[in-house]
């Protein structure tokens, strides 16, 4: 089974989680990155508004083919409970048949979106196979 650690993160905490979860399972890695990354104003604003809302923002190719994996290990970062934009753009881009697993990176080791990506996932024909709160 090839597995892909795919993560977003603003302050680079998300990031180091990732890299080492990578390391340590021996997998291929890929950031989600904004077509224009927002400062701590718009992302604390604009970005909470748009997490709330499940609304995607543009983010550029992950330079993969998402097909070549068979498990996705996804890490991102809590705003206002939920994954940020663009971690919904991602989201948007798996393909059918893929096993996930979502970490959610937050201070308070809590986010409220289990159930929403749950559903989007299962929506588009994969099985979420583990959802973890971290706290960091």
């Amino acid at each position: 089974m090839k597995t892909l650690v795919i993560f977003y993160s603003l302050s680079g905490r998300t990031k180091s989680i990732a890299n080492n979860l990578a390391a340590e399972k021996s997998c291929d890695i890929a950031e989600i990155m904004d077509i224009k990354r927002p400062g701590k104003l718009k992302a604390f604003t604009a970005g909470i508004h748009s997490s709330i809302k499940g609304k995607s923002w543009p983010i550029k190719s992950l330079n993969l083919n998402l097909l070549d994996y068979d498990h996705l290990i996804l890490l991102s970062p809590v705003w206002a409970d939920n994954p940020p934009p663009a971690v919904n753009s991602a989201l948007e881009l798996i393909p059918a048949g893929k096993t996930i697993d979502i970490k959610m990176v937050s201070n308070s080791g809590k986010s409220n979106c289990k159930d929403r990506l749950e559903a989007l996932i299962t929506a588009k024909g994969s099985v979420l196979e583990s959802f973890e709160d971290i706290k960091k």
